[in-house]
């Protein structure tokens, strides 16, 4: 029961991570990290000492078990954590509200819908009347039965995710309001067959841009409480994956015209969608740099990306570099530099790093998890540096091969700042070519780079999806099914919950 005389009680919990059902990663304990308690509270900006909206309620941390993106996560982690998380919102309540922090892409072998299965366990526990709302990501899924669980949703309106807690503190305030007397909302839902890649659906860039200045507009409505647009997450093969809307307010017809509304600009705008930077082969990006005085050339190697659930040591890339003469021999002999942004290997990061800085190397890494798209490779060259405790990576080299300058690494890690090359005695602005495995750059990588190109490569983040031969949507998607396959265009009318 509401109790509006007093502060809210607001329990906080969730499992976010991007699983991608492409890659033969798999997600278990090593890669979460459990937040609990004031520890997990202070972890949102929001809700730091002093901040305002701490102050509006009693935040209790049940549990938030985090991880960067990756393969399937492993049943009985996800059992694990649902099943504390249950008994902890049963045994420490009652509770108010529910800030449910999810991503929205999580899979976990032998389930098709993991965030709804979690909401159904939340509501369990909680109870119909406590006020449950969802922060997700804008590459979640949002089936019918998680929009139905929760009472409240809410999603980033950027890409990349300058905004992550922005949209965070928005569910949270959204569902202070709505505990203090208005009730639960009513939501607008409809999912648009459509299923892009985060390159393809930058808000840097139209169509996107415009789409989302959209959502915000709509979010602003009078009689309005929140809108949101997800794109969904598509290297995932379930059901779900797909484009949604939800528009939340107490004016049925106006939610669900302009849920309609966005729904169907988003579908209209299905063949505008186009990759967010100049793309090309392996071999079409090569040319373009050597061609290029721009420093840095940044590339980004996109099949891999780790931080939308590739498994990160594909070699693919790293082979051809390996191989190419412009990285052959030093640039102050006369060659090209380059820095490869990383590979992830236990055992040839631990043998390099115990040859030690200065020591002429051989070793053989990459593809123990992920071997489809090629196979190890062979690292000759002079160690030129080494970290032994980088709080994600765990050990980190630097090899030298000529002017390729290879970062090792004993577990995956993204490279998104300046900072993750210079800690490491790495010039990124003073090299000719970066090659970093991500698709969209991250805002620092962008302000960085003097020129970039989206490399198109394999790996089980692979930007050309009908590579990856997905199977289980459940019905026609665009770009996967034909024109024909939508007669004269799909329902896209909203259904209220």
């Amino acid at each position: 029961m509401t109790r509006t005389n007093h502060r809210p009680r607001i329990a906080i919990c969730g499992m976010a991570i991007e699983s991608s059902t492409f890659s033969p990663h798999r997600s278990g304990w090593e890669a979460f990290t459990l937040l609990r308690g004031n520890e997990l509270v202070r972890r949102y900006p929001f809700l730091r000492d002093g901040a305002p909206l701490r102050r509006e309620a009693e935040w209790v941390g049940v549990l938030r078990a985090g991880a960067l993106p990756g393969g399937a996560v492993l049943t009985d982690v996800y059992e694990t954590v649902r099943a504390e998380i249950g008994l902890a919102l049963e045994a420490q309540g009652p509770f108010d509200g529910v800030l449910l922090d999810i991503h929205g892409a999580m899979a976990v072998l032998g389930y098709t819908d993991a965030e709804a299965d979690l909401a159904r366990t939340v509501r369990a526990a909680v109870g119909p009347d406590c006020l449950v709302s969802a922060s997700t990501d804008l590459h979640g899924n949002v089936s019918r039965e998680l929009a139905e669980t929760v009472d409240l949703i809410a999603c980033h309106r950027m890409t990349p995710h300058e905004d992550d807690d922005e949209a965070r503190e928005r569910a949270a305030t959204n569902l202070l309001r709505r505990i203090d007397g208005a009730g639960r909302p009513r939501k607008a839902w409809v999912q648009v067959p459509v299923l892009l890649p985060g390159e393809r659906t930058s808000t840097r860039v139209e169509p996107a841009r415009g789409i989302y200045e959209d959502v915000a507009r709509v979010g602003a409505l009078d009689g309005v409480l929140d809108a949101s647009v997800w794109v969904g997450y598509a290297w995932a093969d379930e059901p779900r994956c797909r484009a949604a809307v939800v528009v939340m307010g107490d004016d049925d017809a106006l939610i669900a015209r302009e849920a309609e509304r966005l729904a169907r600009r988003y579908w209209d705008a299905r063949g505008e969608f186009g990759l967010v930077a100049p793309a090309g082969t392996y071999e079409e990006c090569l040319k373009a740099v050597l061609a290029s005085d721009a420093r840095p050339f940044v590339l980004s190697d996109s099949g891999d990306n780790p931080m939308a659930g590739g498994a990160g040591d594909v070699t693919w890339t790293l082979a051809r570099l390996l191989a190419e003469p412009a990285f052959a021999i030093p640039a102050e002999a006369g060659g090209r530099s380059a820095i490869y942004a990383s590979l992830p290997d236990p055992e040839a990061a631990r043998a390099v790093a115990d040859a030690g800085v200065g020591a002429v190397v051989e070793v053989t890494a990459g593809a123990r998890v992920d071997a489809g798209p090629a196979g190890p490779v062979t690292l000759r060259g002079v160690v030129e540096h080494v970290h032994e405790d980088d709080p994600v990576a765990g050990t980190v080299c630097v090899l030298a091969a000529g002017g390729l300058k290879v970062i090792l690494t004993e577990r995956r890690r993204p490279y998104h700042l300046e900072s993750d090359f210079t800690a490491i005695g790495l010039d990124p602005r003073g090299t000719d070519v970066v090659v970093v495995k991500i698709g969209n750059l991250e805002t620092e990588l962008y302000d960085m780079a003097d020129d970039w190109m989206l490399m198109l490569t394999p790996g089980g983040v692979d930007q050309d999806l009908l590579r990856l031969r997905h199977t289980n949507l459940g019905g026609p998607v665009h770009p996967f099914a034909p024109p024909e396959a939508f007669g004269d265009g799909p329902d896209l009318t909203p259904h209220l919950l």
